[in-house]
């Protein structure tokens, strides 16, 4: 089994291997992105890694080389009316399905980042604490997921400059915050999701 300098080429060898990773799981705004990624089972990356420790310039510059170098990749999304609807776990679950669903090679095995899973099409899965920074195929989906959840969340901060989407892209911080209680929230927040007062001490 190869490794880069620090990550896993795969987690078994018999069968074909999908990672998984979501981002977005935590924002007060947009959707839950995720994505799966299928390498070739000796891929190697020495650069590759969990998309939190990469600055934004390295993930972008990773993901045409992780979308070239895949055998089968997908990323999907679910819209802040439907984690509204059936909640973010289940949600977070359901991005995953839907990109495993839209990969061009079918998956036989799935590698899933984090310590749980709604089965998919009754295949075989790990779940892996950390899995973003341990296998190369759960890296490669968690800089997929969160490239692409980006974009959105730029694409639709123009219309709404007060939330600071461009900068948190959703996420709690607290000038996001703070504009939800001054003025409301927009149809692309999660009404479910609790704003309470900002503590200024907390940096997010």
């Amino acid at each position: 089994m190869s490794t880069s300098i620090s990550l896993l080429s795969a987690f078994q060898l018999d069968l074909i291997e999908a990672g998984c990773d979501e981002a977005g799981r935590g924002c007060l705004a947009g959707p839950v992105f995720a994505a799966a990624v299928i390498f070739p089972a000796d891929y190697c990356n020495p650069v590759l890694n969990d998309s939190k420790k990469l600055s934004e310039k390295k993930r972008m510059e990773l993901r045409p080389i992780i979308e070239q170098e895949a055998l089968a990749y997908a990323v999907a999304s679910v819209s802040a009316a439907e984690i509204d609807r059936i909640n973010i776990h289940r949600a977070s679950y359901l991005a995953m399905h839907r990109a495993l669903d839209q990969l061009t090679i079918k998956a036989e095995y799935l590698i899933i980042d984090g310590n749980k899973f709604i089965p998919y099409a009754e295949l075989p899965y790990s779940c892996i604490v950390k899995g973003d920074g341990k296998y190369l195929s759960i890296a490669a989906a968690s800089i997929l997921a969160k490239t692409y959840r980006d974009e959105y969340m730029e694409s639709i901060a123009h219309d709404f400059p007060d939330y600071d989407w461009l900068s948190n892209k959703g996420y709690p911080t607290i000038k996001h915050r703070q504009a939800v209680l001054n003025l409301g929230l927009t149809p692309h927040h999660r009404k479910t999701f609790k704003v309470t007062e900002p503590q200024l001490k907390m940096v997010l």
